[in-house]
């Protein structure tokens, strides 16, 4: 799974089958500002995505035991979400890869809402008239 958050704070989430220079740019190029630095742990495709894109690229080496490079660049709020996001869909006993978008959408919808809803007012927001997280209602 592939997390990028952009400086207004959205999150997008894609998933990646192979994690590879191509898929990694067929992704990112169209989300990334020419002067954004990527900080990744250190998988060979991300150095060669950011070679080839000219992209600047902080790795962190965390099995070295480095977690943070100029005390900035770290990938701390990467593992934090990804552990939270682990932790939620465990309750479903697998998810199959076909429907991960679904639960990803599923999770982004209750993290962006602070209150908790009851069944009603949750179908009202998910099928209301924006449509906007839609993709929840389909099977």
């Amino acid at each position: 799974m592939l997390i990028v958050r952009d400086r207004s704070g959205v999150t997008y989430e894609a998933i990646l089958l192979r994690v590879t220079a191509s898929a990694l740019a067929d992704e990112l190029v169209p989300l990334l500002d020419s002067d954004v630095i990527l900080c990744s742990d250190g998988h060979r495709s991300y150095q060669t995505f950011a070679r080839e894109s000219g992209i600047s690229h902080r790795p962190i080496n965390l099995s070295a035991g480095n977690r943070v490079i100029d005390k900035a660049f770290h990938v701390q709020n990467v593992n934090a979400y990804d552990s939270h996001l682990k932790g939620w869909i465990t309750r479903f006993h697998g998810v199959a890869t076909k429907y991960l978008d679904h639960y990803l959408s599923w999770q982004r919808w209750l993290d962006s809402h602070e209150k908790a809803l009851n069944p009603q007012q949750f179908l009202r927001e998910v099928v209301g008239a924006n449509y906007e997280y839609q993709q929840l209602m389909q099977t």
